[in-house]
């Protein structure tokens, strides 16, 4: 019996991608529907935030007066920044969205995340819907939304960035991962430059081309780059990430007069 033609010319793109899994030196790697990396983690270190996206997507902690008490993190992947901040942020509760169920249960069978309790939490739902139910109730945002080709749209426009402004707290900070090889990303830095007035940072990963970039509810407490710089050998230390790499890489992508930062 033929196909009916409804089902042959279904749109693709409302279709999930597959979960890949690969294993390459003790490195074990989560796909969506391509061979691009989404997620990695060192079986012999788990909380070890193995991409440099990952390592760049924790540079807020520069800016941070103290640890958050809360952080939401949309797309789970594989669960790089719930093993971390569960090692490094110990009394830091979270929250993971994802939409994709197979990714859940994938994170959930081979990627060793945290015991769920009332300190982690995951969430079947779209992060872009989940996060309009939350009223200044989070400090971090962490924003990794890639459906195995690009970013997803709802995740780069102006309603979400104003939904994730309400849902933060006053000393809230938004972060997000994204490809500068994007044509559209300059509009996606005006957008949130836009919505969250001018208090955006732009911090490149060490390779391929990937920007974490921060957008700060309130101008943040320490501006000035003498006392960040103190304050990065500190957190090195601290943390077992290069925040002087961060640090500097953030004073040459971003205005500032060689003192401090303009936000």
């Amino acid at each position: 019996m033929a196909r009916h033609p409804y089902r042959r010319l279904r749109a693709q793109q409302f279709e999930l991608p597959e979960v890949g899994i690969s294993e390459t030196d003790n490195i074990r790697s989560l796909h969506l529907g391509s061979s691009t990396v989404q997620s990695s983690m060192n079986l012999d270190n788990p909380s070890e935030l193995v991409l440099s996206y990952s390592r760049a997507m924790m540079g807020w902690l520069l800016f941070a007066e103290q640890p958050p008490v809360h952080i939401t993190q949309i797309g789970l992947g594989g669960g790089s920044f719930t093993r971390w901040i569960d090692a490094y942020l110990p009394d830091t509760r979270q929250t993971a969205i994802d939409i994709n169920p197979q990714v859940i249960n994938v994170a959930r069978s081979l990627f060793e995340l945290p015991f769920e309790d009332e300190r982690f939490e995951i969430i079947e739902a779209d992060g872009a819907e989940y996060i309009k139910t939350l009223r200044g109730s989070t400090d971090v945002i962490l924003t990794d939304g890639f459906d195995g080709q690009q970013i997803i749209d709802t995740l780069v426009e102006i309603p979400f960035f104003e939904d994730c402004r309400q849902a933060l707290s006053p000393d809230g900070i938004f972060v997000t991962n994204w490809w500068s090889g994007d044509r559209r990303y300059r509009r996606f830095v005006e957008r949130l430059l836009e919505v969250f007035e001018g208090r955006v940072l732009e911090l490149p990963a060490e390779s391929h081309g990937n920007v974490a970039v921060m957008a700060f509810q309130n101008a943040p407490k320490e501006q000035n780059l003498d006392h960040l710089k103190k304050r990065a050998d500190k957190l090195s230390e601290q943390y077992g990430l290069d925040f002087k790499r961060m640090l500097s890489e953030l004073k040459a992508n971003n205005q500032n007069n060689g003192k401090h930062f303009y936000l």
